[in-house]
């Protein structure tokens, strides 16, 4: 019964690992703020959730006798960051939204600058 639930544990952890560094080099390589906080906002919280749910099942598998808080805490950690992270990441963004911070166009793209000025916020479009 260990084995395979250390080879879901490796799984988990590979992907999660996986997650968490393809951020990390979209944190890097990506053009502008917009980008940047898209990809790391994604890839933390699905890496995070992986790499937890990975711990998850190492811990079942090494303490088969005693695991219950450890799995609880683990699973109250993946509670709240599937929370706070998107919440945080939208804050970040807004903020720089409402500071002026424009994004970078595509060639061809036009921005509608009344949305710099507040007119769009709230009207209904059709």
């Amino acid at each position: 019964m260990t084995e395979p639930l250390l080879m879901v544990s490796a799984a988990f952890l590979f992907a999660g690992g996986f997650f968490l560094v393809t951020g990390g080099i979209g944190l890097l390589r990506l053009p502008d703020f917009y980008c940047r906080t898209h990809a790391g906002g994604l890839t933390d919280t699905l890496g995070a959730g992986l790499t937890l749910l990975g711990l998850v099942f190492r811990a079942v598998a090494e303490q088969p006798a005693d695991w219950g808080l450890v799995v609880v805490k683990l699973l109250l950690i993946l509670v709240f960051l599937f929370f706070t992270s998107p919440g945080s990441g939208y804050a970040l963004v807004r903020a720089a939204f409402t500071q002026g911070h424009k994004p970078r166009l595509a060639a061809g793209q036009v921005l509608d600058e009344r949305l710099w000025e507040g007119e769009l916020v709230g009207e209904e479009e059709g």
